[in-house]
């Protein structure tokens, strides 16, 4: 049975599902029946951050250019852009094996953004059922999951949630904190 966060809410992994290690973290959301004139198109982003919560290099930006991290073991992957978000289930999925995530990397920020919402005069106020999880990747077991309740009409960015490291395990913090900016306003505060 998964643990559903709310909000602000931090819990380990090794509490909800020991022994995980190799997992996918499921991103997904509906758009309302709103008419913008134009397709949403979310974008999931991860940011791989050091000690000094920065990148640690642009290659530690995980994205639909950039699908993979750049350590040996590639401990991360992006499995490509949904251009729509239709359909049921995760829109967008990072793999992740934990074990192999090297050791400079302390906390890896997920986050989704609105592909030119300035422009096509979008944001997260105009979508609903938005949610983060994590999955065991061997038995495909939701182990957490964290549906995002709040109304924001005016951002354009989300961190979702944030992976990091505590007192030598893997703890996730539920963060639910909106941006205007959209992905310009995140590599600002991550670069």
């Amino acid at each position: 049975m998964a643990v559903s966060l709310a909000k602000g809410q931090r819990v380990s992994l090794e509490k909800v599902a020991p022994g995980l290690t190799d997992v996918f973290i499921g991103l997904g959301w509906d758009v309302k029946a709103t008419d913008t004139g134009h397709d949403f198109d979310l974008d999931s982003s991860v940011f791989m951050l050091g000690i000094d919560e920065k990148l640690i290099s642009d290659n530690h930006f995980i994205f639909y250019n950039n699908l993979t991290s750049p350590d040996p073991d590639k401990s991360l992957q992006h499995l490509g852009d949904n251009l729509t978000g239709v359909g049921e289930g995760d829109d967008e999925v990072i793999k992740v094996n934990l074990k192999k995530v090297p050791p400079e990397v302390q906390k890896i920020v997920v986050t989704v953004t609105i592909y030119e919402a300035q422009q096509r005069g979008q944001n997260f106020g105009q979508v609903k059922n938005a949610f983060v999880r994590v999955v065991n990747a061997q038995t495909k077991q939701e182990a957490i999951r964290y549906d995002l309740v709040e109304d924001y009409s005016i951002e354009t960015a989300l961190i979702m949630a944030e992976l990091y490291r505590k007192d030598g395990e893997w703890r996730l913090n539920a963060v639910g904190a909106g941006y205007q900016g959209g992905l310009k306003a995140l590599l600002e505060r991550y670069s």
